[in-house]
């Protein structure tokens, strides 16, 4: 399971003040989050979801998926919601969808692709498994005296966002989101998130938010300053984090070995500088089915649509 469907995420939705919806029939499991859209509409999202047990589904999959699918249907028109995204993990679970009316989107939330690192492999297997170019840039980095550390400087990881965010154009979350994002997950929930920053000289130039959930860790957010990227400090981040997880795991303690590093989301043609990044650590690609949608507003998802056609 995602961590995206666990109960911990979805209270963090409700902590953020959004409306959060469940689902637990016939082998069908789902956690359902109402986002807004102007004038007073929103559509519900299904991220990495629905779950299906399809061992379970006695007597076929076509009640149990036209009674999930009815009660998304009444659950729209109550929260005046114009269309429902799902975005599932399973091919198989995609291909249901689409014989109950989801209809492929090109706009997606979560990325469909991922890079994700076998953790249980050896430092030295994981060093080998990397570009030449990415075990290089690790080697400059700890000779530039690049630190890594834990830290609650949000303030610093803020700054480094910014300038991020207007170097490669894209729009980031408010500094209110993510310190509520660290401050939610804490030891007595399953998921976990904490903070790591990356120092030249006392000086934060990169900085990254690690989560864990169950047997994987995943890279949810990141920054660096590029007036000092020479010093190659993101390799030194992600490979100190990467060998602060395998150490964890192998402590008594352990709840959980982390086993699994998500590098969350590659797309060549969007972000073809962390994509390849992302591919130098040489992980294992992994493909999701992307995104459907099942309008129950024609009117209003016709206007959606046009309107994100319009966005720049």
């Amino acid at each position: 399971m995602s961590f995206l469907q666990s109960k911990d995420w979805l209270e963090f939705q409700k902590f953020l003040g959004r409306s959060v919806f469940e689902y637990d029939k016939e082998g069908i499991k789902a956690g359902i989050i109402k986002l807004p859209e102007p004038f007073k509409k929103s559509y519900l999202y299904i991220a990495h979801g629905p779950e299906m047990d399809f061992n379970s589904m006695a007597g076929g999959l076509k009640n149990p998926v036209s009674n999930f699918t009815a009660w998304l249907k009444d659950l729209a028109e109550k929260e005046k919601s114009i269309f429902i995204k799902a975005e599932p993990l399973a091919d198989n679970i995609a291909q249901v969808l689409a014989e109950h009316k989801f209809k492929k989107s090109k706009k997606e939330i979560q990325p469909p692709k991922t890079v994700i690192l076998d953790l249980s492999k050896s430092e030295d297997d994981l060093l080998n498994a990397m570009h030449h170019k990415t075990r290089y840039n690790v080697k400059v980095a700890e000779k530039n005296g690049i630190v890594v550390k834990e830290s609650d400087d949000l303030e610093s990881f803020w700054k480094l966002i910014k300038k991020t965010s207007k170097r490669d154009k894209f729009s980031s979350h408010s500094k209110d989101y993510y310190e509520k994002l660290l401050k939610f997950f804490n030891d007595g929930k399953e998921i976990t998130s904490g903070l790591n920053l990356a120092y030249y000289k006392d000086q934060p130039v990169a900085g990254l938010i690690l989560m864990t959930h169950k047997d994987t860790a995943y890279y949810l957010h990141g920054a660096s300053d590029y007036d000092y990227r020479q010093y190659m400090a993101p390799y030194k981040l992600h490979w100190e984090v990467i060998k602060k997880l395998q150490w964890a795991s192998l402590q008594k303690s352990a709840k959980m070995p982390i086993v699994g590093y998500d590098l969350w989301g590659i797309d060549s043609k969007k972000w073809p500088g962390v994509t390849r990044f992302k591919f130098g650590w040489g992980g294992k690609v992994v493909e999701y089915p992307g995104s459907f949608d099942l309008p129950i507003s024609k009117f209003w998802f016709l206007a959606y649509k046009v309107a994100r056609r319009l966005e720049p």
